[in-house]
């Protein structure tokens, strides 16, 4: 059986991401291969696993939070992609590719959290005074 988070489409881009970094990163200078190539490496490995993390909490908030720090990822990811254009490690094409997908996948993770906080503010607004703000790992399909 497939993990859940498998079937979202930014975690699947997050995923196909990584393999592009790692093949650019691969072509680095050596001296490089502890420094920038490792720092890209991890901050693009960083963007699925909190998804992936996010998606197998049990709290949509918790949820909400780990897609707020793969968008810092994302943000760090896309600097350090520009560092790597000015030091030469990358070609103007290599660079264009790679920021317009981070681009793409940014606003994909931005319409997930949009989606997830509707849900929170729907059922913050429908439970009763005392139930939890917070529904069941049950009713969250």
């Amino acid at each position: 059986m497939a993990d859940p988070v498998e079937q979202l489409k930014v975690w699947n881009l997050a995923m196909k991401l990584v393999v592009q970094v790692y093949k650019v990163t691969g072509h680095f200078p050596a001296e490089e291969r502890f420094g920038l190539s490792q720092q890209l490496r991890r901050a693009a490995v960083a963007i699925p696993a909190n998804i992936a993390e996010g998606n197998a909490r049990n709290y949509p908030r918790e949820y909400v939070q780990y897609c707020h720090i793969a968008r810092g990822s994302i943000a760090e990811v896309k600097c350090l992609l520009r560092i790597s254009l000015n030091l030469g490690f990358l070609t103007e094409d290599e660079f264009r590719v790679l920021f317009a997908a981070y681009d793409q996948l940014g606003r994909m993770l931005q319409a997930l959290i949009n989606q997830l906080a509707k849900r929170l503010t729907r059922h913050s607004v429908n439970r009763k005074p005392d139930q939890s703000p917070v529904p069941s790992p049950q009713s969250r399909s």
